[in-house]
């Protein structure tokens, strides 16, 4: 999740210098957003493939599967950073304000650059996931984080007699940041004794057709899913910008504090797949069940640890981001809708991920089709539009996907 918090960290740090910069990042963090995640969940098909391998005992095939999971992530990488073209010349086209156009052209053209290295460090990352080692991955990117947050203050604001570069520099600290991630994670797989009994197979293995359909089978389906999670929130901003610089500053800042408590599902979510695919692989399929309910529970638990003193200091929270008051006063609006998701939302990253340890991934794509596509994204448009909500009323749609979601994802899993 080490994207979510450089999305936090930039968005915090871009909203101290402008409305218009938080804006801008704001539009581009959202949809390119949608082909970040769609990568990270094409990856995490290695985890499964992994996962059931380590509860087979059979560690000498993982390195063959590393090796698979890297090339089918960096033709991933090239993809997107394909599709990220497209947008960058198709940007005027889609009817944001005009004069935030040069600022989400110049950033968007550097975070393109950053897709690949990202979808590399998700390939170890993945495959550490799977034989249970969580840590290393988790230190490696607070790293690369502490590293973003320090070239943001120096490229951002211009410290340490480097150029004030405001949003642009923002864009350049992340890339540099997930290149690092990739680079310090590649090192420590190939050069340290930590995963020496994981890669000693690792020169002579080769890339296979059966590996890469394997692979492929197991990740469209959770990209796809992801991808259309994402795109609720993302084409929301499509919207969100019809109404102005003000409330896209406001969404974003929403967005962001969603993502953070996202990450932690997620995160808590991820330790669930592990679990599920291990118990898989080692014939005990009774444990999955005991696995995800904790795992729901906890989330749950988080969500409300979370969400309390949220909602007590909703007025105060936007001034964390920015100091224009109007924005602030939307920020508090939008609490509201944002907190009525979080149990839906804890129940389909739970369950989502269950489904992903169980190599079971088919189905998420259709749920995820309806939960998104079919009812969010409307409902988006119709709460604030055609009711005339505004800003609220495309947030309002986000409870109905989300648990719609978690309810099917529960109900294929106990399947």
């Amino acid at each position: 999740m080490s994207t979510i918090v450089m999305g936090f960290a930039d968005t915090l740090m871009v909203g101290r210098y402008g409305t218009n910069e938080l804006a801008a990042a704001g539009f581009v963090n959202n949809i390119l957003g949608l082909l970040i995640i769609g990568g990270m969940g094409f990856s995490y098909g290695i985890t499964p493939v992994v996962g059931a391998l380590l509860g087979e005992g059979r560690v000498h095939g993982i390195a063959g599967k590393l090796k698979n999971g890297l090339f089918a992530c960096s033709g991933v990488g090239f993809l997107l950073m394909l599709l990220a073209g497209v947008l960058w010349v198709t940007l005027p086209l889609l009817g944001q304000p005009e004069e935030l156009l040069p600022l989400m052209r110049s950033y968007l053209f550097i975070l393109l650059l950053s897709l690949l290295p990202q979808m590399m460090f998700n390939a170890y990352k993945q495959f550490s996931d799977g034989v249970k080692d969580t840590a290393m991955p988790m230190w490696i990117m607070l790293a690369a984080n502490v590293f973003n947050i320090v070239g943001n203050w120096l490229l951002i604001f211009g410290h340490c007699g480097l150029p004030e570069m405001g949003l642009l520099g923002a864009g350049i600290a992340t890339l540099i940041s997930r290149t690092v991630q990739f680079l310090l994670m590649a090192g420590v797989f190939h050069l340290t004794k930590r995963y020496e009994p994981y890669r000693y197979d690792f020169p002579e293995s080769s890339i296979t057709k059966a590996d890469q359909k394997e692979l492929h089978r197991l990740g469209w389906p959770v990209a796809l899913q992801l991808g259309m999670e994402a795109a609720s929130f993302s084409f929301s901003a499509l919207y969100v910008g019809w109404l102005g610089a003000t409330s896209l500053a406001a969404h974003q800042i929403v967005i962001t504090i969603s993502q953070f408590f996202f990450m932690l599902y997620y995160g808590l979510s991820a330790a669930v797949a592990v679990q599920v695919s291990y118990y898989r692989g080692a014939g005990e399929v009774a444990q999955t069940r005991d696995v995800a309910a904790a795992g729901v529970h906890l989330c749950w638990f988080i969500g409300l640890c979370q969400g309390l003193p949220l909602f007590l200091f909703r007025h105060e929270v936007g001034y964390l981001f920015t100091p224009n008051t109007e924005v602030v006063g939307l920020v508090a609006l939008l609490i509201i809708p944002f907190l009525f998701f979080q149990v839906g939302d804890a129940l389909q990253c739970t369950y989502a991920n269950a489904l992903r340890g169980m190599a079971r991934v088919k189905a998420m794509v259709w749920i995820a089709f309806v939960a998104y596509v079919v009812i969010s994204l409307p409902l988006g448009y119709i709460f604030g539009f055609v009711f005339d909500w505004g800003l609220v009323g495309v947030w309002m749609a986000f409870p109905f996907g989300l648990t719609t979601a978690g309810l099917l994802y529960y109900r294929e899993f106990r399947k």
